[in-house]
């Protein structure tokens, strides 16, 4: 009887034991996924950034999120060589808003390639290839692919920077009409 228990209390613990190492590699690929915004389940993340721009939205790595100006609302123009330079925000999950953006104005909307895009006030959002460093500001105000690129700040307009017409923040959020309305 004294073997048994003894046996028994050997299984019970190396159960305990493999539970425990289950649950800490489980917890560890959570945390790793959400980290880098990469999840079957967790959506891309968006966020703020101070930046030489001022306050823009950026990803999980605080890499520059863009819109083009030949854009639709809610419809990506940018694809095959434009989308190489300036790499959609993908997401397989539902977006999340991190600190400074705001989570009413995220939305998705399906690209060409069937992967569905990260908007943000009906503006999809890329990266520039060019941007090696989080913060780094080098696609505004770029004209390539049609039209122009600027940041996004968090109410969802253009950022000009203080060497483009009309400089600081725009107003108009880049649709419906103007020249680089589209």
């Amino acid at each position: 009887m004294l073997r048994e228990t003894a046996r028994r209390l050997r299984l019970a613990r190396t159960a305990a034991v493999g539970a425990a190492l289950t649950l800490a590699v489980s917890i560890a690929f959570t945390g790793a996924a959400l980290a880098s915004g990469s999840s079957a389940s967790a959506g891309a993340v968006v966020k703020t950034r101070k930046t030489s721009l001022g306050v823009i939205l950026v990803d999980t790595r605080g890499r520059t999120l863009y819109m083009f100006m030949k854009d639709k609302r809610n419809k990506s123009s940018c694809s095959g060589q434009c989308a190489t330079f300036w790499p959609p925000l993908t997401t397989s999950g539902k977006p999340v808003a991190g600190p400074g953006a705001k989570a009413s104005l995220l939305g998705t909307t399906k690209r060409s390639d069937g992967h569905m895009q990260v908007t943000y006030k009906g503006h999809p959002l890329y990266r520039f290839s060019q941007d090696a460093k989080a913060g780094q500001t080098k696609g505004e105000g770029v004209n390539a692919f049609g039209a122009k690129w600027y940041a996004v700040s968090p109410s969802g307009a253009k950022v000009m920077s203080s060497g483009s017409a009309g400089g600081g923040y725009g107003g108009g959020g880049g649709y419906g009409g103007g020249a680089l309305g589209g």
